[in-house]
C-alpha cells in the first residue's frame, strides 16, 4: 500500500511517499481503506516536532473510508461499513495519510449513507473540539441535541475556521443564538453560510458594541481561538457566569485576567481534544454523529467551509497550505477513483 511518512522533524519537505506492507487488525481493531484524509493545524505542528518515540510516522488524525477487515472481538458485520475516523495518529505512528490504517474499533464511526467521505474527513478534531467547547461549562447540557442550547447565546471567535465552522453548526443545531467574529468580508460571508445569526468584524472599532447589540444581556459561551488577543473583548461581552472555552492560543499565550471577571463568576475552561475524558469523548462522538445524521454539518463553499483537495502524492502541499493559513478545510484524496475500482475488484 501507499503511505506518506516522515522520520525527522521539519517542514512539508520531510514528507515522502513510500510503499508499505498491508497492515492486519489485531483484537478490538478495524482496518479502514481510506478514501479522504483531513489535515489540521495539529498535524503540521506534530510534523514540526518530529515522530517522537516512533522511527517513522504517518501524519493526519482525521479521515473517512470503508472498513475492509476486522480483528478478534469486532463484529464481522462491520466489514463494508462507511466510517469517519478520529485521532488516528494520537500516541500512535499511523495516521490517515495512507491507503490502509488499523486503529481501535471505537475510533472508526459509522458514516450515514447520505454523508460524503469528504464530510467524514472534516469531522474528527474540529467537530469534537467544537462539541467540547459548547459543553464544557458547568451549566452545559448532556447530551448536545436539538433544543439543548435554547436560550443560550454563543460567541464563536474566528467563525470562518474549521473549528469555528463546526461550532456554529453544532450550536445552531442545538438551538443557540450564534454570533461570530471575523476579520473581513469574505470570512463574514463564510460564517453566515455556516449559519451564524450575526457576524461582527472584530478589527473594526466598536466590535464590543456590535456584539452587545445582538446580546444585550451578554454572551453565555465564547468558543475562543485567540484568548490573549480577545481578552478585553471577551470581558466586555460576557454575561454573568459566562464561560470562555479556549481551544487554541493564536496570537500569544499571555492571558491577562482582571478582577471584574471574578466579580461576575466568569470561567475560563481550556480544551485539548486529545485529553478530554473518555466518557465525554464518547458523548461527543455520539452527538456529532447525530448531527451528521440530521444533515446539520454540511461542508463546502455553500456551507461556509471551502474545500481544498490534494492527491496523496501531494500531501506535502496539503500540509503547506494548512501551515500558510488556508481558509476552509484541506483534504487529501487517498484513494483515487482508479485505485478504488481496482481495490473493489481485487
Amino acid at each position: 500500500m501507499k503511505a506518506v511518512v516522515y522520520s525527522e522533524p521539519g517542514g512539508p519537505e520531510v514528507l515522502r511517499l513510500v510503499e508499505r506492507p498491508d497492515p492486519e487488525p489485531g483484537a478490538g481493531e478495524v482496518r479502514v481503506r481510506m478514501r479522504v484524509s483531513g489535515v489540521n493545524p495539529t498535524d503540521w505542528k506534530a510534523r514540526r516536532r518530529g515522530p517522537g518515540d516512533f522511527p517513522e510516522m504517518v501524519p493526519n488524525q482525521d479521515g473517512a473510508g470503508v472498513i475492509d477487515a476486522v480483528g478478534d472481538g469486532v463484529p464481522e458485520e462491520r466489514v463494508g461499513e462507511r466510517v469517519w475516523v478520529w485521532e488516528a495518529a494520537w500516541q500512535r505512528a499511523d495516521g490517515t495519510a495512507q491507503e490502509l490504517v488499523v486503529l481501535p474499533s471505537r475510533q472508526a464511526v459509522a458514516l450515514p449513507d447520505g454523508a460524503s467521505f469528504e464530510l467524514g474527513a472534516c469531522l474528527g478534531i474540529p467537530a469534537l473540539t467544537a462539541h467540547r467547547c459548547l459543553t464544557v461549562s458547568e451549566a452545559a447540557p448532556r447530551p448536545l441535541e436539538p433544543g439543548a442550547l435554547a436560550g443560550t447565546t454563543v460567541l464563536v471567535a474566528g467563525g470562518a475556521g474549521a473549528v469555528g465552522h463546526a461550532a456554529i453548526q453544532l450550536a445552531r443545531w442545538a438551538g443557540a443564538r450564534v454570533i461570530a467574529t471575523v476579520s473581513g468580508d469574505e470570512k463574514a460571508r463564510l460564517a453566515r453560510a455556516a449559519g451564524a445569526d450575526h457576524v461582527v468584524n472584530y478589527r473594526l472599532e466598536g466590535a464590543a458594541d456590535g456584539i452587545r447589540s445582538h446580546a444585550p444581556d451578554g454572551v453565555d459561551v465564547v468558543v475562543e481561538v485567540a484568548p490573549a488577543v480577545n481578552a478585553a473583548l471577551d470581558a466586555e461581552v460576557l454575561a454573568p457566569s459566562g464561560t470562555v472555552a479556549v481551544y487554541a492560543v493564536d496570537g500569544g499565550s499571555e492571558l491577562p485576567l482582571s478582577w471584574p471577571l471574578m466579580h461576575r463568576n466568569v470561567a475560563y475552561r481550556f480544551v485539548l481534544v486529545y485529553t478530554v475524558p473518555r466518557d465525554a469523548k464518547d458523548q461527543a462522538v455520539a452527538d456529532v454523529s447525530a448531527a451528521v445524521a440530521d444533515g446539520a454539518l454540511p461542508v463546502g463553499e455553500g456551507a461556509g467551509l471551502p474545500l481544498h483537495r490534494f492527491p496523496l502524492e501531494r500531501t506535502a502541499d496539503a500540509h503547506a497550505a494548512v501551515e500558510a493559513g488556508a481558509v476552509g478545510k484541506v483534504l487529501v484524496d487517498v484513494l483515487s477513483a482508479g485505485r478504488a475500482s481496482a481495490s473493489s475488484s481485487a
